[in-house]
């Protein structure tokens, strides 16, 4: 038994013994070898070059330009002279010393970015001085090189990635850059390639002398997916030309196809901008300027009242349910009384009107008519206009449109609960009669009435907009953007609207912009536009709005133009419209007259109003119902001559 035992323990130590053995010579070496190897190597990542932005005709709008990061080692740094480093750097000494500790707090061995996006001249004094400061060190990557002055909204920007993006995503270390907002953003993935290494063994001061073991584990980055987008750079740089002192947003769409041809949105700022060392400062500027506010995207997130253009969308859900026909006419005194306290008002113009003159003309009083009809068809007025929203969603408004844009609002297009829900008593169609004419309850996107129009232009459906062409040169093969989606309207009630759309130009609301040898139809809008300032609210001048298609028979464009405080749709949104339709087609401007006057006139003054204490309405006459559009020559004169006045 005692020999048993004895044994057992000399059993025991001989395997601990060689269990030690193996961990001190096979593990423990193992990891002595890897932080040996840590101390000795230094690892220097080799960012791809990020792929290429082109416009639909394969002009380069968005590339790249060789840029040097200053980088710290925390641990390596030593007892550093931060006063004669941060001179070398050009930066404060106090804020060198936040960056420092900022880096020390992420990671005491790993590498942190000091002073980001030096260009060439200003890495080139550095290179040889940057030595005599150990744990400090250049990294050559590559940055974004714009050129073009325009479409910030649109491409987006990159930025350094925030702590979240980096927890998220592995692929991304501190100092890292992707894409922050626009194409950058929603395509960062395929942007942004995929980097690699190259490993050195360091000298006593920690730089990198010659490659580790010949460069056998050396990784070579791959460039990002270049992208074809479905822009039109001409025509995209001549709206936002267009839209210089106004503030709205412009889209266009091939109906063929759901391509995005134009997206502006003003104001607007020079990507550009937002690139080198200046970029936190001038990335604050435009933040923090809550008047104009340039950030926002106001053809993807503004939610406005669509005003007249709506009303193509009623007569199509009436002449689907079958309460009106094209041929019937309505009277118009001015107005249509509904039994309100105030009738809903209408300016002047013949009475009575059939379908196509009540488009051609844009009769409030017609479509007051019309729409009252389809939510009484209804049992209840709740499940009247159930069955009236459920035709107007059907055109992609009242919800995200599903573009490949990384923001935007779904709008509203109220159904019959909302309105059960909001008031406490029992309520009947004139209680909603404002969406008649687009105003009330409804709000809409500058894209989705685009993607309304196109949809029109369609004959009855739509494709998805989108952004993307290409990818590498290959074709995009997405369902999600290849794919027709239908609206509820048959194709037989689309013709009647569509020659009411096309009356508009040839003797309605937009026949003084009309473009020699183009078939367009369209739809112009005023739209009552109320804010509340010092918590009264108060109405504001109305915006301009207007939507078409173009040519007729053949559409190659639809467009939607929102410009606000515009006046009304013929004042600007019209004219810029027509010339964006010229352009597109014809690819040059005959109507210099319209381009002249856009050129030269500003909104500013309506802006500054608010600012400035000077009466919204300029004058009660221009209020609808009061004035002739026929005398808008005349008017322009006047509020011309007036806005001299406000702006001194």
């Amino acid at each position: 038994m005692k020999k048993l035992l004895l044994l057992s323990v000399v059993t025991l130590v001989g395997l601990i013994f060689i269990g030690r053995m193996i961990y001190l010579q096979v593990i423990l070496s193992d990891q002595l070898q890897l932080e040996a190897e840590n101390n000795s190597v230094k690892t220097i990542y080799d960012y791809p070059e990020r792929g290429f932005i082109y416009d639909r005709n394969g002009e380069l709008m968005v590339a790249n330009q060789v840029a040097y990061d200053v980088m710290v080692i925390p641990k390596e740094t030593g007892d550093t002279d931060l006063s004669k480093l941060s001179q070398l750097l050009k930066i404060e000494e106090s804020r060198l010393k936040k960056k420092l500790e900022t880096a020390r707090k992420w990671s005491t061995k790993q590498a942190s970015v000091i002073v980001p996006q030096l260009t060439q001249e200003e890495y080139a004094p550095l290179q040889e001085q940057l030595r005599k400061f150990p744990g400090f060190y250049i990294q050559r990557r590559s940055l974004r090189k714009y050129l073009v002055d325009h479409s910030a909204s649109v491409l987006g920007y990159i930025r350094e990635v925030n702590q979240s993006t980096i927890k998220k995503d592995d692929y991304y270390v501190q100092g890292d850059l992707a894409g922050k907002s626009g194409i950058e953003s929603q395509y960062e993935k395929e942007l942004r390639g995929q980097k690699g290494f190259k490993k050195y063994t360091r000298d006593h001061y920690g730089r990198a002398i010659e490659s580790y073991k010949n460069g056998i584990n050396d990784v070579a980055p791959v460039a990002g997916t270049d992208l074809t987008v479905t822009l039109d750079k001409e025509l995209q740089e001549y709206a936002e030309q267009l839209m210089i002192n106004k503030r709205g947003g412009i889209v266009a769409i091939e109906p063929k196809t759901g391509e995005i041809l134009t997206l502006v949105t003003a104001p607007n700022y020079d990507p550009s901008l937002l690139m080198g060392r200046d970029r936190s400062k001038n990335i604050n500027i435009i933040l923090r300027d809550t008047v104009r506010t340039p950030d926002l995207n106001r053809v993807l997130q503004g939610q406005y009242a669509p005003g007249s253009p709506f009303k193509v969308i009623n007569a199509l859900v009436a002449l689907q349910e079958g309460v009106v026909k094209p041929q019937e006419r309505f009277s118009c005194n001015h107005g249509y009384n509904y039994g309100g306290k105030k009738k809903l008002g209408c300016h002047a113009h013949s009475s009575p009107l059939a379908m196509n003159r009540g488009i051609a003309e844009s009769c409030n009083a017609y479509f007051a008519q019309i729409y009252r009809r389809i939510i009484e068809k209804g049992s209840t007025s709740s499940k009247g206009m159930d069955v009236w929203h459920d035709h107007v969603t059907s055109f992609g408004l009242g919800d995200y449109l599903g573009y490949d844009l990384p923001v935007g609002q779904p709008g509203r297009i109220p159904d019959g609960d909302y309105y059960t829900s909001r008031y406490k008593y029992k309520w009947y169609a004139p209680t909603t009669i404002s969406n008649a004419i687009g105003q009330g309850e409804v709000a809409v996107t500058p894209i989705q009435l685009a993607n309304m129009t196109a949809a029109i232009a369609n004959r009855g459906y739509f494709y998805t907009p989108h952004i993307i062409k290409k990818m590498n040169g290959e074709a995009i093969d997405n369902p999600k953007y290849t794919k027709k989606n239908y609206t509820t309207i048959d194709a037989k009630h689309f013709e009647p609207v569509i020659e009411g759309m096309n009356d508009v130009y040839k003797s309605g609301t937009a026949k003084y912009v009309q473009i020699p040898d183009i078939e367009i139809c369209g739809k112009t809008g005023t739209v009552e536009n109320f804010a509340r300032i010092n918590g009264e609210k108060k109405q504001l001048t109305d915006h301009s709005v207007f939507i078409a298609f173009a040519p007729k028979d053949d559409p190659k464009i639809a467009i939607a133009v929102f410009i606000e405080n515009g006046y009304w749709g013929s004042r600007y949104a019209a004219k810029i419209a027509s010339l964006l339709i010229e352009k597109h087609i014809k690819g040059k401007i005959t109507r210099t007259d319209l381009e002249n006057y856009l050129m030269t006139h500003s909104l500013e003054y309506e802006y500054a109003k608010r600012l400035s204490d000077k009466p919204f309405k300029i004058n009660e006459a221009v209020d609808k119902g009061r004035i002739s559009k026929d005398k808008e020559a005349d008017l322009n004169k006047l509020y011309d001559s007036l806005s001299l006045q406000i702006l001194n």
